[in-house]
């Protein structure tokens, strides 16, 4: 028979054998060009240690668009760049405050429901239309502090890093 650990769920161990067909990919969309610049650095520290497949895409607005026009249009790049179908996450200020265990708890329960593609969305300074909170199926926040929106970035690629920590019983998280 085929021995498996019990304490890994099946895509994780399907993850194990070296099949990727069901393994979640994830997908950043944010408004906005990271140059290089020390926050670059940050993303790509933690990037290249995540085991999901991740694309981070970049949007911008080419015209002249100012205020509300601009934050509307922004969103509508935002959900536009996210893959048909996906678990859609928004990054905001208004959004819930949760723990990096319940985060990783949410990613998990997508991943072993067989979801294929999660997709987190950042606005721009602006922050995010309405439209963009009314599509997405969890908002959640990096706390009441404001923080650059280039540097949620590199804070949002080391909170999916965690997460995967977290599932896989790595002890990189400490509560």
């Amino acid at each position: 028979g085929k021995s498996t650990s019990p304490n890994l769920t099946s895509t994780q161990r399907r993850t194990d054998r070296g099949f990727h067909t069901n393994t979640m990919r994830i997908t950043i969309v944010a408004v906005g060009r990271l140059r290089a610049s020390p926050e670059k650095m940050l993303v790509d520290h933690f990037a290249k240690r995540i085991t999901w497949p991740l694309d981070i895409r970049e949007v911008e607005e080419k015209k002249n668009l100012t205020g509300d026009t601009l934050k509307r249009r922004e969103g509508e790049l935002l959900v536009a760049h996210c893959p048909a179908g996906s678990q859609i996450i928004a990054l905001d200020e208004r959004g819930k405050e949760i723990s990096s265990r319940a985060f990783a708890k949410r990613v998990s329960d997508w991943q072993d429901d067989g979801v294929s593609d999660l997709c987190v969305v950042i606005g721009g300074a602006n922050g995010l239309d309405e439209t963009v909170r009314q599509r997405v199926n969890m908002t959640i926040s990096f706390g009441r502090l404001t923080w650059p929106h280039m540097l949620v970035r590199g804070m949002l690629v080391e909170q999916l890093y965690r997460a995967q920590q977290i599932i896989a019983g790595h002890p990189y998280h400490r509560d």
